[in-house]
């Protein structure tokens, strides 16, 4: 059997949890069966992998439209397979003109929905027209759909009522256990501008408003003074995103300590041992199909706080591994809080439950370890991958 993965994100091309599951996917998936990928971006020399920049007559063109110009390039290659298998939208093209064209099944992985998505439109402009045009026809044709969590299969049926469920399964995001380990290392946290003596909440992601951080920002003033607040963060959205997020930083510096900004991505190395030296680690989004970078900090033995949204519940065992914060939100695909000043004053208390009380943190933390070991390895979701995969053919 010959996959064709498609995909937007491929090392050294990485810059979100999509691409992070793509690259190790393939990684297991090649145990058991042959795998092309085909990537957008520049040449890389990985066996099997093939990339493709946008046409020289798009390079200029609304963002969506380059991207249809290299899902063309692609679906065309495709051919010789047995199976095309796309992520995210950016790919959803290729993988269902591949499907026309060449006959072939096509599965999808739903990493996030458009429809759910709908502050892309200060992104893309009529470009977020476009985009959604292109996940629903490829959603709504698919032979397999794939949701990374079973809250991500709800959210799908909503966004898509026409799909039959029986085409729409559960396979868990996994985590590289071996490569995501606790990193002991105080010399290294110092050098970041974190204090290892002192708690600390951290947070991991882009800028974007799925990923609520200018809650967080808010909910961090109502922490005790001593609690320092860590966010690796960059890769904005939009500017105006950057600004309110920049602007919130800067008011929360002005009344206390400990606020540290990393923009620079980091080395694997360096933020496991950002997430080993955490009190906590947070995830305030108000949009999560599941969130890799919670099993990232679990993995490194962080106890994790996040919104009780979407995927997230599936991954954070209340109370054992965790907490959970409680959310009410709009139902018009923004995911905004019906209450946003509840839902700061939850999140606040439940960083604070968690991060004054430095031995339960820890507990939690090894039991989020043990989680990760039994329930998300790459080698379970392989295998599941390739049952729906045989299933077509």
């Amino acid at each position: 059997m010959r996959v064709d993965l498609i995909t937007r994100e491929y090392p050294p091309e990485i810059y979100g949890g999509a691409g992070v599951h793509v690259t190790e996917l393939v990684k297991a998936l090649r145990l058991d069966i042959d795998v092309v990928v085909r990537a957008f971006g520049k040449p890389r020399e990985e066996p099997d992998v093939y990339s493709y920049d946008v046409p020289p007559g798009l390079a200029h063109a609304n963002p969506t439209l380059a991207t249809l110009g290299v899902d063309l390039e692609i679906a065309q290659d495709v051919a010789g397979a047995d199976l095309v298998h796309s992520h995210t939208w950016y790919a959803n093209g290729a993988g269902h003109i591949a499907q026309l064209l060449h006959g072939i099944p096509h599965v999808v992985t739903a990493h996030s929905l458009e429809p759910l998505r709908p502050w892309k439109a200060e992104q893309l402009g009529g470009g977020y027209r476009v985009s959604s045009w292109i996940e629903r026809d490829a959603f709504t044709s698919a032979d397999a759909v794939i949701a990374v969590s079973h809250g991500m299969r709800r959210d799908i049926l909503r966004s898509y009522p026409m799909l039959d469920e029986a085409k729409v399964s559960v396979v868990h995001n996994g985590i590289d256990l071996e490569s995501w380990h606790p990193v002991r290392d105080e010399e290294l946290v110092r050098s970041l501008g974190i204090d290892p003596d002192r708690p600390s909440v951290v947070f991991v992601g882009r800028i974007t408003r799925q990923k609520g951080l200018p809650y967080l920002l808010r909910a961090a003033a109502l922490l005790p003074s001593d609690v320092q607040l860590v966010l690796c963060a960059g890769a904005p959205d939009t500017a105006e995103i950057m600004a309110e997020v920049r602007a919130g930083v800067a008011e929360l510096q002005q009344t206390r300590t400990g606020v540290v900004w990393i923009e620079e991505m980091l080395s694997r190395h360096d933020l496991s041992a950002v997430l080993t030296a955490a009190t906590t680690f947070v995830c305030p989004s108000i949009y999560e199909p599941l969130g890799i970078v919670n099993l990232e900090a679990m993995a490194c033995g962080a106890a994790v706080v996040g919104t009780a949204t979407g995927g997230i519940p599936e991954v954070i065992d209340d109370g054992v591994t965790g907490r959970l914060v409680p959310i009410a939100q709009a139902e018009d695909g923004t995911g905004t809080p019906l209450d946003p000043e509840q839902f700061v004053a939850d999140l606040a208390r439940a960083l604070t439950e968690v991060v004054t009380d430095p031995e339960s943190a820890r507990q939690m933390g090894e039991a989020g370890r043990l989680r990760a070991e039994r329930d998300f390895g790459w080698d379970r979701i392989s295998q599941r991958t390739q049952e729906i995969y045989r299933s077509l053919l």
